[in-house]
């Protein structure tokens, strides 16, 4: 089965799916694929987005460190199967004996990425029917940004305030004020910016 590479491009708050957030993937072709994900994966991909970093791990990071204890490397996420409008994602990993696939989440999949520094792979039949046309020079743009050379403080805002102050909101109602705190900084900041 052929695949693709893609980047995430951005994350937006749904319009159409309450309480829900829109991940943006997009393929050197010039595609768009919109993703539906949940609050707390929206919440986990903006933080690695924006650069912003907790004093505490979040349960992402978590799994970094315990896979990392145990010698185990996430080498990809996949996205092979798209059923009903559900988006079905695998996670390869390997211990440098034998290698496994696990299946996971598509935002789970996508803050994995970020945490690990992998590729996102989606299969052709996917874009082929999921992609979304766009110009070149937006998905150019997202590829000069390698998922594994993203320094800390990204220079580049790719979540709006609006979102992120939907995020922060978020965060209160479920009395994570440390990460609550961390997004009003970046707010406070990307404002400042402006």
């Amino acid at each position: 089965m052929k695949r693709k590479k893609v980047k995430i491009l951005g994350l937006s708050y749904s319009q159409s799916q309450v309480g829900s957030y829109v991940a943006v993937l997009a393929e050197k072709g010039g595609r768009k694929i919109p993703v539906i994900i949940k609050p707390a994966e929206a919440q986990n991909i903006a933080m690695k987005l924006e650069g912003l970093k907790t004093a505490r791990p979040m349960t992402h990071d978590l799994m970094k460190s315990m896979s990392d204890a145990f010698s185990i490397d996430v080498q990809e996420i996949y996205i092979y199967q798209l059923l009903e409008g559900i988006f079905y994602a695998k996670m390869i990993a390997t211990n440098g004996v034998e290698e496994i696939e696990i299946e996971c989440s598509i935002g789970d999949g996508m803050a994995f990425s970020l945490v690990y520094g992998c590729p996102i792979w989606v299969s052709t039949e996917i874009i082929e029917s999921a992609g979304i046309s766009v110009s070149e020079a937006e998905v150019e743009e997202a590829e000069e940004e390698d998922i594994e050379d993203v320094p800390a403080p990204m220079p580049k805002k790719r979540v709006s305030v609006e979102d992120l102050e939907h995020m922060m909101q978020n965060a209160i109602a479920n009395e994570e004020y440390e990460i609550a705190a961390e997004i009003r900084d970046r707010i406070s900041k990307l404002k400042g910016e402006a």
